[in-house]
């Protein structure tokens, strides 16, 4: 479509609102004025910009992420799986777009990155108590971010609450039991704050959702959305590491982590360990 096309399409649409002296606009509604105001360079390197907007953009989703995990884990423990799903399947699907994120970033590299990294100081990644959230979430605790943000109330308090509350396969868990499966007590009752482990009553419950899938329908359809999740944040995971080794190499993180190193020993995590391990079962 030409110039003058689009321009008389655009004058034939009657209805279109044009006055908006009175009237809330797009850029208000979405404080774009506040979001695109966001990015600071400390450096005058041109890919800097890449760097910040990259960033913002997967806090972003992360936000959203903490959003429908929050809402789905309250929905399994309120004994309402089927909206669950929907939230899940969401989750993954933002997933999706993080990982395309990191494909923009790796076109950074090593010669432009290495011109501003010195700005930003020890800030790094590995800092981003969004990303700690989520794992909180999925029922990987550790006490390393709470540390970080002792001086911060608001983030530690968030942090502090996560940490404290039962995670997504928690309450999964709670579920099966619901249904008449056998859970050991001292899963069922087990401190949240601790990392999950590996259980046998937990495999063989989730082995006998996937042996009866018509009796069990909505827990086979739950064990999959996890499946799903795992499978795309490992994902994730992967492709944040392969992208790090691809601009700094082996080189520590700006953090003090040990970089790509540290990355690697984390794509081996499990969060839901027994929906993995009964696949060769079923």
């Amino acid at each position: 479509m030409t110039y003058h096309q689009h321009l008389k399409a655009f004058r034939n649409e009657k209805q279109i609102e044009t006055d908006f002296r009175e009237k809330m606009t797009y850029t208000d509604y979405l404080d774009l004025e506040s979001i695109l105001s966001s990015q600071y360079r400390l450096s005058d390197h041109h890919d800097e910009m890449l760097f910040i907007i990259i960033h913002q953009v997967s806090e972003l989703w992360m936000k959203l992420i903490i959003h429908e995990l929050e809402a789905a884990t309250a929905s399994i423990a309120e004994q309402q799986l089927a909206p669950a799903f929907k939230m899940l399947a969401r989750v993954s699907k933002i997933q999706s777009q993080i990982i395309h994120g990191w494909d923009v970033l790796s076109t950074l590299t090593p010669a432009e990155y290495i011109k501003f990294r010195d700005s930003l100081g020890k800030a790094s990644g590995f800092q981003s108590y969004q990303y700690r959230l989520i794992e909180f979430a999925l029922g990987y605790k550790t006490t390393h971010a709470l540390k970080i943000y002792e001086q911060e109330p608001e983030i530690y308090h968030l942090l502090s609450k996560a940490y404290s509350s039962p995670s997504l396969y928690d309450v999964s868990i709670q579920a099966l039991a619901r249904a008449g499966l056998a859970i050991d007590e001292e899963i069922l009752n087990r401190d949240v704050r601790e990392p999950y482990k590996e259980n046998k009553s937990v495999e063989a419950a989730w082995l006998a959702v996937y042996n009866d899938v018509n009796t069990y329908w909505e827990l086979y359809e739950l064990a999959e959305k996890l499946v799903d999740l795992e499978d795309w944040f490992q994902q994730w995971r992967f492709r944040h590491m392969k992208t790090v080794e691809r601009i700094i190499g082996s080189k520590a993180g700006t953090g003090g982590s040990s970089g790509v190193n540290y990355l690697k020993k984390v794509i081996d995590q499990y969060f839901f360990p027994e929906l993995w391990s009964i696949r060769a079962k079923i």
